[in-house]
């Protein structure tokens, strides 16, 4: 290879981006054409001739020197997150005070009190619950004396937690008093979350009316029938009926026709979920039922989208920090500019923490607890499928072993439940209703001490009371 593509300044990049032997060919052949495949600036050279030719270096570049270390690959970036931060401006930490920092701000330590249920959701940034067992089970392993009344109380009578479809476009159940900081904060993802109305080439002036049209009518809790019922009223158009087989079957879906296409009855709910027009009220049997946050929740206060930005970032980097901003947009499914964005206008409030030479970020006011931050006694917890725990971070090494990975983080986007000891996941665990029992199984990567295995039978019948199960057994396989 040509020493000049060898000491390009975008060599370490592509070097990164690709594999090198795929480089190389390419580099070569170009070589031999009189050609670069690097970039040249697109202005013209002084006299109007365009700069055509490759970019030349001198004979003293081509003397072969050390290159810079890369930045570390597995934050998720090509360069630093900030250049003008350096490892000597970080402060260190280990990775046991991030474990212990992180395990506290889930109230994985410490469980907290049933009475702070909505506080603990807000600390953990959210409850992922398109399983509703699921989220019930995060805040169980948080909360002490809790059962799964409280939660439904929670939601539906007392109404300090609601359940709308925001982080990554995902069902979560979250603070009422902070709904507008998880809705309007990743607003600049809905784009992103909608992209396949524009792949339908669906206008989106139309689409807009009826989901304007829905809410028009959510005064009250309303199921998807009742919905659809109100947008023909309003808008003077009858809803159709459409078949489609899906992974049980074939079943019918209730939309409507725009410009030929058919947008379903809970795309249209989805969208204007994400859009903090709506939010899950109670349940009518086994329906549904939707209504305006307004007209719901008791602590409404609505917020700019620039400042529930920022305060989505500050409760984000609070739970899971350090972070990247690459860990940043991975978590709220924005696109890297609009995250950088984000990050930028909050960085004067940030701190660059090295965990043995990887920088992460952290909240400035958040340096001192982190530095305390230890584990006294063993935390032992069952966590469920899409724990918030487990999302946090791109970096999954700190977790969970290479060798098991596949075991926890599986195919389609699932996540198996696992057990964890001190911030480390040691095994996956399956649990099993039937009647007034509850059976929980226990799959450990590797052999167990007595005394965790102990804790571990300590968890699981308490999760039988939480449930309200009479019975239950516990089984190491």
């Amino acid at each position: 290879m040509s020493s000049e593509v060898m000491t390009h300044e975008n060599w370490a990049r592509l070097h990164v981006a690709r594999r090198v032997s795929d480089i190389a060919k390419s580099m070569i052949k170009l070589s031999r054409l009189g050609r670069s495949i690097f970039p040249t600036p697109s202005h013209p050279l002084r006299g109007g001739e365009e700069l055509a030719a490759r970019l030349k270096v001198s004979e003293a570049s081509c003397v072969r020197t050390r290159t810079a270390k890369a930045y570390p690959r597995n934050l998720g970036c090509a360069r630093p997150m900030n250049p003008r931060a350096t490892v000597i401006d970080a402060q260190r930490a280990s990775p046991e005070q991030v474990s212990a920092f992180r395990l506290s701000r889930h109230h994985l330590v410490k469980r907290a009190s049933a009475s702070a249920l909505a506080q603990v959701a807000g600390d953990m940034a959210g409850v992922q619950a398109q399983v509703l067992s699921a989220a019930q089970i995060s805040l169980w392993a948080r909360t002490r004396g809790l059962s799964a009344d409280d939660v439904e109380n929670a939601l539906w009578r007392d109404r300090t937690l609601v359940k709308s479809w925001c982080i990554r476009g995902a069902l979560h159940i979250i603070p009422s008093k902070d709904f507008a900081v998880f809705v309007r904060g990743g607003d600049r993802r809905n784009a992103r979350s909608t992209a396949w109305l524009v792949r339908a080439r669906m206008p989106i002036e139309a689409v807009d009316r009826l989901v304007e049209a829905m809410r028009d009518g959510l005064d009250r809790p309303l199921t998807r029938s009742e919905i659809a019922e109100r947008i023909t009223a309003s808008l003077g158009i009858k809803s159709v009926e459409k078949s489609h087989r899906g992974w049980g079957g074939t079943s019918t879906a209730t939309g409507f026709r725009i410009a030929g296409k058919m947008l379903s009855l809970d795309g249209i709910v989805f969208l204007a979920c994400l859009r903090g027009l709506a939010c899950f009220g109670p349940a009518r049997g086994a329906q549904a039922t939707f209504v305006r946050p307004e007209k719901w929740l008791p602590d409404w206060n609505d917020l700019p989208v620039e400042k529930a930005e920022l305060e989505l970032l500050r409760r984000y980097l609070r739970a899971h920090g350090p972070a990247t901003v690459r860990d940043f947009a991975l978590w709220t499914y924005m696109t890297a500019p609009d995250s950088r964005e984000i990050w930028a206008r909050l960085e004067p409030e940030m701190a660059p923490v090295d965990v043995d030479g990887r920088i992460g970020w952290v909240l400035r006011e958040d340096l001192p607890a982190l530095r305390r931050s230890k584990l006294d006694e063993p935390v032992i917890r069952l966590l469920p499928s899409f724990d918030a725990f487990l999302l946090g971070v791109k970096d999954k090494s700190h977790l969970v072993d290479l060798a098991h990975y596949k075991r926890v983080y599986r195919p389609q986007g699932w996540l198996s439940p696992v057990v964890l000891v001190d911030g480390r996941v040691v095994g996956v665990w399956s649990h099993e209703r039937k009647g007034d029992r509850l059976s929980v199984r226990i799959t450990p990567f590797s052999r167990l001490s007595p005394m965790v295995r102990s804790h571990i039978r300590e968890e699981a019948d308490d999760l039988g009371r939480f449930f309200g199960a009479r019975g239950r057994s516990i089984r190491f396989s």
